[in-house]
């Protein structure tokens, strides 16, 4: 494999290691979601990202709402936190595509310049061990093809702000969906959890930033960020499926939450409709995903 292409630093543990099991689990996932949630195309969905056991049914809510668009989409945008390598500031790789058992998926080089000009640095390193972004890959590889070309943004400690003139200089590229990756609060109990995440989704959904502290997401600065930017451009957000790792397959009593959202065009209502399982969760910080938890592996 080429130097410049990332290797997948997390096959085999968040979701399949081989290429048919992976189309296999990603299919079955998307084929369970049910019709598509939505009558028009998202300018972007909120999706979690742990290992697709846990959060597999969540994340395929919002990617099924890709479907009846999905010949329109020609590029996405995956917006994730870096849980391992400190990052103050943004980061686009500078890697020519990254692999997945599905195949390499091209970098979009025109979205990584116009992010680059947009204050963004190139470096591969925060990228490199990280899961945010990268399960993201095979959802998208299956939906939209293997030769669509996606630009990972990984984001650390950053203002609202210039997070969201980053992803303005490529929201609004032609044939683009954003995907912005995070979960919700971590380690509470199911209850606790489901208590604060629902307050989290309802901050989502009425579109305020700032009202996302950095523990109710692990993705909290770029998940402001997009509602920053989905305010000044009077976007709505639709909530899709709000659960934990308890409704799925994990311990009620130390639970990850992960909710899936659309943003939509229009002044929809602000109010929060659930499909699935009712949860609120809140999750930890916003640049590491702890691995001395005690939660399984892949859960976070």
């Amino acid at each position: 494999m080429s130097p410049r292409v990332r290797p997948p630093a997390v096959a085999g543990s968040f979701y399949p290691a081989g290429p048919e099991g992976l189309a296999r689990a990603v299919d079955r996932l998307l084929a369970a979601a049910g019709p598509p949630a939505l009558d028009a195309m998202p300018g972007a969905l909120i999706v979690p990202h742990a290992g697709y056991v846990y959060s597999g049914q969540v994340a395929a809510s919002a990617y099924a709402a890709l479907r009846p668009f999905a010949g329109s989409i020609r590029r996405a945008v995956v917006v994730g936190p870096a849980h391992f390598v400190p990052l103050s500031g943004i980061a686009v790789p500078a890697a020519e595509a990254w692999s997945t058992p599905l195949g390499e998926v091209p970098i979009d080089d025109e979205l990584r310049t116009a992010a680059a000009q947009a204050g963004a640095a190139v470096d591969d390193e925060p990228h490199a061990p990280e899961h945010s972004i990268e399960v993201q890959l095979p959802f998208l590889q299956r939906l939209l093809g293997p030769e669509v070309p996606v630009l990972p943004v990984a984001v650390g400690v950053t203002r609202a702000e210039d997070v969201a003139r980053t992803l303005e200089s490529v929201w609004r590229a032609e044939g683009s969906i954003v995907v912005v990756s995070t979960d919700l609060s971590h380690y509470h109990d199911r209850e606790t959890a489901r208590r604060l995440d629902r307050r989290t989704a309802e901050a989502v959904v009425a579109v305020d930033p700032q009202a996302i502290g950095p523990g109710d997401a692990c993705g909290a600065f770029a998940l402001r960020g997009a509602l920053e930017l989905a305010r000044r451009l009077g976007l709505s957000v639709r909530l899709l499926d709000l659960r934990t790792s308890a409704d799925t397959a994990g311990d009620p009593s130390s639970v990850v939450g992960y909710g899936a959202f659309a943003v939509v065009a229009g002044a929809d209502e602000a109010e929060v409709t659930r499909r699935g399982p009712e949860s609120a969760t809140r999750p930890s910080g916003s640049r590491r995903r702890s691995r001395r938890s005690g939660l399984p592996p892949g859960s976070a």
